[in-house]
């Protein structure tokens, strides 16, 4: 019998549970609100942003806080369809739709919000949202040719003068260096913790592993958050040494990859765990993914240096974009994964296209299962995916 088809009371006896002091995303949203008022009373200044192609550096090099807006729930989705199609991205209907309810406190905090011209239904979205609140938007090549790497550059030079001129200050290259090296340490650090899943049997769950990691961008204070990511890390390494003879080999080791995740957590990576799996690598933009190429700190242009870090981040909305199926074969190999799970969000053309390539790559190339879900952040659908990734683990052999 396979171990996602046991009882579930010897489940429970076998899975990783979380830890005690484990901290949800919402909470964790929650303390970040009353965090972020003590800062903003305190006089900080704070840029809102949606995607990991802004270069946060350039927030630190001005003295101010990055955070991350709310975009993972639908409770704001009804409000945001007044004014946007409902065949649009949740993502991005959530978006808006918490500036437009004035439901997110980071957006109300915000000075400045900058956005990204990843997809057409995000870039017309920041139009609406610029009549709310001074947006500011970065004009992303979709390639990495030279000509796009030097456009790239000129549209990091123009991010950091529009800081410059909203503020009243002046940022210099030694500001940026020193932020860049506090960026790469974070880098690092989250590699590290991310990288845990290369173990083998898991160390921990996925959806712990996932919901720090989105968490963390409600802790404001940079050092902090690695001093915490490392401690955490180093945790479940003792922990993993005194019991892995005890843990269980024989749950599948998944890779989940495609769209942000966080708004679909618990229906889809909380729910194959549930079921007897390890989620233990993501290909994703909260994942790994912005992760494995740092900033060159001995590059003297450091201009240069920030524009082909960001454009070489491995998401769809790049073409071509092979480096995104080579790294994924890299992670099947060196997290030992024995299927992938691609998570796709409604109306989410590039990742929906792009899902081709992976199927291929992954079946044929790497001939492991693959699951497409496309899917919202509505619970119409748990259900139904539920039952999809019990028919998907069946067609994994351990």
């Amino acid at each position: 019998m396979k171990p996602w088809k046991r009882e579930m009371s010897e489940m429970e006896q076998t899975s990783i549970k979380l830890p005690a002091d484990f901290e949800t995303y919402g909470e964790a949203r929650k303390a970040g609100f009353l965090r972020m008022k003590q800062l903003k009373d305190q006089g900080a200044r704070v840029v809102g942003m949606f995607c990991s192609f802004v270069p946060t550096e350039l927030v630190y090099a001005a003295g101010a806080l990055p955070v991350g807006l709310c975009a993972f729930t639908e409770e704001p989705i009804p409000a945001a369809e007044a004014n946007l199609p409902r065949n649009l991205c949740p993502l991005i209907k959530a978006s808006y739709g918490f500036a437009l309810t004035d439901t997110c406190p980071y957006f109300y905090f915000s000075d400045l919000v900058v956005g990204e011209t990843t997809c057409d239904g995000k870039k017309k979205m920041f139009e609406l949202l610029n009549e709310i609140k001074d947006t500011y938007v970065m004009q992303l090549p979709h390639s990495r040719d030279e000509a796009a790497l030097s456009f790239w550059r000129d549209q990091i030079i123009a991010f950091k003068e529009k800081l410059e001129a909203f503020y009243g200050i002046t940022i210099t290259e030694d500001d940026i260096r020193q932020a860049i090296r506090k960026k790469n340490r974070e880098r690092d650090v989250m590699r590290r913790y991310l990288e845990l899943g290369k173990l083998n049997p898991a160390p921990m769950s996925g959806y712990e592993m996932g919901t720090r990691v989105d968490a963390g961008s409600f802790s404001f204070d940079l050092d902090q958050r690695c001093d915490e990511i490392e401690a955490r890390t180093a945790e479940v390494l003792e922990q993993w040494k005194a019991s892995k003879d005890s843990l269980p080999t024989d749950r599948p080791r998944l890779l989940v990859t495609g769209c942000p995740n966080a708004g679909v957590r618990d229906k889809i990576i909380k729910a194959v765990e549930e079921l007897g799996a390890d989620v233990v690598a993501f290909d994703t933009c909260n994942g790994i993914r912005e992760k494995v190429e740092k900033v060159d700190e001995s590059d003297p242009d450091v201009y240069h240096a920030l524009a082909v870090k960001y454009l070489n981040i491995n998401c769809s909305v790049m073409s071509p974009n092979e480096s995104r199926r080579e790294y994924i074969g890299e992670m099947i190999d060196s997290y030992a994964v024995d299927g992938v799970i691609e998570i796709v969000l409604q109306s989410c053309h590039t990742y929906d296209v792009e899902a081709f390539f992976i199927r291929r790559f992954v079946t044929q190339e790497k001939g492991l299962p693959y699951l497409n879900i496309e899917t919202d952040y509505s619970q119409s659908d748990k259900g139904q995916i539920n039952t999809r990734l019990a028919a998907f683990l069946e067609t994994i052999e351990k």
